[in-house]
């Protein structure tokens, strides 16, 4: 009877854990989020990818608008084409504006919006819509980007609020992008155009070394060709080899 006392408890405990685990291991609401394909670095240009997640299961979700941080304005954003879905690229003018390559930006992309031709994000799916952006600020560790997102049934959902330091996550966060420290060719994009622009010894180097590497392509060219025609002859002595072998 003890033994049996015993056993019931520890199955009773067991349980009561395994509970306990799973409670603590379930998953909060997914969220839309944006994530970088790569690095993120200051100063520099990246291309990010804002996931979507359908959290309903009766509508799927027709409409992502992705709303830039005004307070940080980029002087390049991209869409890359999605499949089932078009987008609408929003400008706007600047209240100060942007100096990019000595040249003044007086208004930048402020929204991004796609929509649905087809059934979009249907119930237990996700997707991901890339936004190639530059050049990122120097002077902030992130970039905060308020994204709505409309269902099939006319549901809104506005993920806006920023999350703050040393608090628990909002309800509704707005994505994130954490900004990494800048690296000496951070600029990218940038750094190339300064180089066109000031030409000189640059280009003749440029063009040396290109030179060089086709010199090498075709050296590489003519050595795979010889190596092809001693493999091809070895085969064909080794056929004949092989058929007098056989007629013998």
């Amino acid at each position: 009877m003890q033994i049996s006392r015993t056993a019931s408890r520890v199955t009773a405990a067991v349980a009561v854990a395994g509970a306990t685990v799973l409670a603590v291991s379930v998953p909060a609401f997914a969220h839309v989020s944006v994530q970088p394909e790569g690095t993120a670095a200051k100063g520099g240009y990246a291309t990010v990818d804002f996931k979507v997640p359908n959290e309903r299961d009766n509508a799927s979700t027709t409409e992502v608008e992705v709303n830039l941080p005004a307070d940080h304005p980029l002087a390049s954003v991209m869409p890359q084409p999605v499949p089932g879905w078009s987008v609408k690229v929003t400008k706007s003018k600047l209240d100060k504006p942007l100096t990019v390559h000595g040249e003044k930006i007086g208004e930048a992309v402020t929204k991004v919006t796609w929509t649905a031709d087809g059934k979009g994000i249907q119930p237990g799916y996700f997707q991901k819509f890339p936004l190639s952006l530059g050049a990122l600020p120097e002077d902030t560790d992130q970039l905060v980007f308020k994204a709505i997102q409309t269902y099939s049934n006319k549901e809104v959902v506005r993920w806006i609020e920023v999350p703050q330091e040393g608090q628990d996550e909002p309800e509704n966060p707005a994505p994130t992008l954490a900004l990494s420290a800048a690296t000496d060719d951070h600029h990218g994009t940038a750094a190339a155009a300064d180089d066109d622009a000031k030409g000189g010894d640059k280009d003749d180097a440029h063009q040396e070394a290109a030179a060089d590497s086709d010199g090498g392509t075709d050296t590489t060219a003519r050595v795979l060709g010889i190596v092809g025609i001693v493999i091809g002859v070895a085969g064909v002595a080794y056929g004949v080899l092989a058929g007098r072998r056989r007629t013998a």
